[in-house]
């Protein structure tokens, strides 16, 4: 996999509607993503009916190997005619990035699509064609590392009128608002969050149309391998640390004796970071190959809190435990690979040991399985 993409999705409804009349469909393959956003015509349920409706059909048709002229046509064909102007109106954006970075975004009647890398718009070239008689503009071109794409309904661009300022900010100032807050550290999803926190302060805090924004930020693919216990047999240290250090991406230790039995097989010494002492976290090693060194129980219980509990990013990276360290390292990860040594725990044994640190095996599972819910890629292994 050459890239990985960062997709974030914010929505404003407009006031006094129950729902959003915009609609976003995002579908994951091992090949390619697949973003649709659609505006259905006017707000409220009506509008969302239409929107959900032009992309759930698009992205099915998409995910089964239909082009792109099948999927006009079929949506014009399947929405409701509006009574009013004679129509069946739904526009849509729909973004299809492949794993090598080729991209292809096909847009009918929404906002063009605002496209940058790092804090620099630029305008890759497009063409426009006709399909079942609607117009479209069409993108064909490679993305890298820090290039990003932020696609929006109209309600983006109408965001002021009517509101505090009462001017419409349109697509060139909400452009330079969108260069000037892009930062390589702020996911998609605070991203998006920030671009829709505009527009509500700009509505007055009533919105006057339905807003959504998709924020996709490329980035190179974040790795990390994470091994928590010695492995059940002493004769397979040697090749599982070998196996840790042949790993890419982040390596990461979970445990005070595995970290020694890492050390030991590479001939390397385990210091403690006094830095990184905290009450109530054990503090974490340091050993040179290795990113992370933390203690096992606690700081696993610690670590799956944060993730469950959705603690924020950068909250988690101002932190100097072992619990904050590993939890924005697996949060920022995409891929996670996680070696389980099956060593009995002798000190977990006593009777002073609260259970849920007893039963860390429950807790390793319990980790997986949020980490898999949050949308990590998750694959393990055991010794």
């Amino acid at each position: 996999m050459k890239i990985y993409l960062d997709i974030g999705v914010a929505q404003l409804k407009k006031y006094g509607e129950e729902l959003c009349g915009d609609s976003v469909e995002i579908v994951r393959t091992t090949q390619a993503d697949l973003v649709v956003l659609s505006d259905g015509l006017g707000s409220g349920v009506k509008a969302n009916i239409l929107s959900r409706l032009t992309t759930k059909t698009a992205a099915t048709m998409l995910r089964m190997g239909g082009n792109i002229d099948e999927v006009i046509d079929t949506v014009a064909k399947t929405l409701p005619i509006d009574k009013t102007i004679h129509a069946a109106y739904s526009t849509f954006s729909i973004l299809q990035v492949q794993n090598n970075g080729k991209l292809h975004l096909v847009e009918y009647d929404n906002p063009g699509a605002f496209i940058g890398n790092q804090n620099t718009l630029f305008t890759p070239r497009r063409e426009e064609r006709t399909i079942a008689g609607k117009k479209i503009r069409e993108y064909d071109f490679e993305v890298d590392d820090h290039d990003w794409l932020v696609l929006t309904s109209d309600g983006v661009l109408n965001a002021g009128t009517n509101g505090q300022m009462n001017v419409n900010w349109g697509w060139d100032r909400m452009s330079r608002f969108i260069e000037d807050s892009y930062a390589p550290d702020k996911t998609a999803s605070e991203w998006s969050e920030e671009i829709v926190g505009l527009c509500n302060s700009l509505y007055g805090e009533q919105p006057g149309d339905d807003v959504t924004v998709v924020a996709v930020k490329v980035r190179h693919p974040v790795h990390v391998t994470l091994l928590i216990g010695p492995p059940k047999q002493r004769e397979d240290d040697r090749r599982v640390v070998r196996k840790l250090m042949e790993s890419p991406g982040a390596k990461v230790i979970c445990g005070g004796t595995t970290g020694e039995i890492v050390g030991r097989v590479l001939g390397r010494k385990v210091f403690v970071d006094i830095s990184s002492v905290v009450e109530g976290i054990p503090p974490v090693g340091m050993l040179p190959g290795i990113d992370l060194i933390t203690e096992g129980a606690v700081t696993l219980v610690q670590t799956l809190e944060h993730i469950k509990g959705n603690t924020k990013l950068k909250d988690l990276k101002d932190g100097k435990d072992g619990a904050s360290r590993l939890a924005t390292l697996l949060r920022s990860a995409d891929s996670i690979h996680i070696m389980v040594g099956r060593a009995q725990n002798d000190a977990l044994d006593c009777n002073d040991v609260p259970a849920i640190y007893a039963y860390k095996h429950h807790v390793i599972r319990d980790l997986i399985n949020s980490l898999r819910e949050i949308g990590k890629e998750i694959t393990e292994e055991y010794f």
